[in-house]
């Protein structure tokens, strides 16, 4: 039996699962079960897995990088990567794409060492038509068009704004957040009611 995390052995890129127990959804275990196919040998699997995942990954490093150049470039080498590794990956009980979204941030991290850059994101880049759970701080943000909500993240600090893209841009729970992070769930907790309160106050006058 899967232990419930999941992790490729021979990367440094995973850590362990921080989340409760949950059994994968039906769209789940289709992404494993295109990774258990590309394992065998089968070429086409790994290729509906670049076509299921190709966006999610590209607007994540988007919204941290703010060049769609860069963004391309970091998005192609994230399946690189990942291609290389795939041998290794083994299901224990996590969605592909937070695997895909940890090689990513990893290799933006990466960049950040070397340079510095500012968010200039276009609208369209983001907008998937994604939806989250509307709680208070979903409604804050709802009242917010893609021009607006880009300006406002502009201006936070990166741990919130990387808080926010995984959250509310890419729609991941607190638990697979906190682990992306390498934080507990309380942290992304508070972290998050930060980020949206902040976000609030920069909210134009008539939005608030």
């Amino acid at each position: 039996m899967p232990s419930p995390s999941w992790q490729a052995r021979s990367s440094a890129e995973t850590r362990p699962e921080t989340g409760s127990e949950h059994e994968p959804d039906a769209e789940h275990r289709q992404a494993w079960d295109l990774v258990h196919s590309a394992q065998r040998g089968d070429t086409s699997a790994f290729g509906k897995l670049y076509g299921r995942y190709v966006d999610v990954v590209y607007r994540y490093v988007l919204i941290r990088v703010g060049d769609k150049e860069l963004a391309e470039d970091v998005t192609s080498e994230t399946f690189l990567r990942a291609l290389r590794r795939i041998t290794s990956v083994t299901y224990q009980g996590r969605d592909v794409g937070a695997w895909l979204v940890t090689i990513a941030r990893n290799l933006v991290l990466d960049h950040v060492k070397s340079s510095r850059f500012r968010l200039e994101v276009p609208k369209a880049e983001v907008d998937d038509g994604r939806t989250v759970q509307a709680g208070p701080e979903q409604q804050v943000l709802s009242k917010i068009t893609n021009a607006e909500l880009l300006k406002c993240i502009e201006q936070l600090g990166d741990d919130q704004r990387e808080c926010i893209a995984l959250r509310f841009l890419q729609g991941l729970s607190v638990a697979e957040t906190a682990e992306l992070m390498h934080r507990n769930e309380g942290a992304i907790k508070a972290l998050q009611h930060r980020a949206v309160r902040r976000l609030a106050q920069l909210l134009p006058r008539g939005l608030r």
